[in-house]
């Protein structure tokens, strides 16, 4: 799965106006769609997306698909290594090359309105690692970030039922925005038929394992851990508002917050530096 650019207008063209969206406004809906055809969730995203207006509350889709690969809209089809596998082939408009999805992996499908919340692609990429990593923590697993390649693989130094998977990537992201808001998300591997990864290179990584919680020693069940990531990316999104929130109300009365209220990704971004504009579609791993 992917990101993408955000527009300038997310960013307030007035420096002296401070627009922070209410509670009520950054709230989600989360939406148990159970088990759905890929193509079903993927035509509905895009209808939710081009529908929604200014007061559209943003929604958390959990799924759960048939057996699909799904190719990103710049992938290559030399990465699908048996073209005869029995599993369709979908072409779809994130970024990023090809994946997997099957029964037995949580998909969060994030549809949120950037612009209102002050998020950039990059702090919501961050904010979708950070919940995935607090929900493999749940359980007992470790999971950690790749500089270069979204999503969660399993730590290098991993140690007993997960050691010998050191490196393997168990969950995968990739987003798309449109008109400044985002859809598609994250898929985390929960206890599923690993054996399709097989034959791909999974995100165009040729011998790149992939993995799955059961695999790495965690008893959970589908319902529980779509819970519990959904509960976190819950969190995580009211505490990034929360931020920009005490930033604008300090922007009212300190004028030296006033540039961290109208750019809180650059308040936000490591050594103070504002990340760098990005074109396209974000990168899906």
């Amino acid at each position: 799965m992917c990101a993408t650019p955000v527009s300038s207008q997310q960013i307030p063209s007035d420096p002296g106006v401070v627009e922070v969206a209410s509670q009520e406004a950054t709230a989600v809906v989360v939406r148990w769609r159970g088990n759905e055809a890929y193509q079903t969730s993927f035509d509905a995203m895009r209808e939710f997306t081009a529908a929604r207006d200014a007061n559209t509350p943003d929604e958390i889709w959990l799924v759960e698909h048939p057996p699909v690969f799904t190719l990103g809209q710049a992938g290559k089809p030399e990465h699908l290594l048996v073209a005869d596998s029995g599993i369709p082939l979908v072409q779809i408009d994130r970024g990023g090359q090809i994946t997997y999805h099957g029964p037995g992996q949580v998909v969060a499908y994030l549809l949120l309105d950037l612009r209102r919340r002050k998020l950039m692609v990059r702090e919501l990429v961050t904010l979708i690692e950070s919940a995935v990593i607090e929900t493999l923590a749940a359980y007992n697993l470790a999971g950690e970030r790749k500089a270069g390649a979204p999503g969660i693989y399993v730590p290098q130094e991993a140690t007993g039922a997960s050691a010998p998977h050191a490196g393997a990537k168990v969950a995968a992201l990739g987003l798309k925005i449109r008109n400044g808001c985002s859809y598609h998300g994250v898929s985390l591997n929960v206890s599923m038929d690993l054996s399709p990864f097989l034959a791909i290179n999974p995100c165009g990584y040729a011998g790149l394992e992939t993995v799955d919680m059961a695999t790495l020693g965690a008893e959970a069940g589908w319902r529980d851990v779509a819970a519990t990531l959904a509960a976190r990316l819950e969190a995580n999104l009211a505490a990034h508002a929360a931020t920009i929130l005490s930033v604008a109300e300090a922007a009212a009365t300190d004028p030296s917050a006033e540039a961290a209220a109208v750019d809180p990704a650059a308040h936000a971004a490591p050594g103070g530096q504002p990340p760098q504009p990005q074109a396209g579609v974000a990168p899906a791993a």
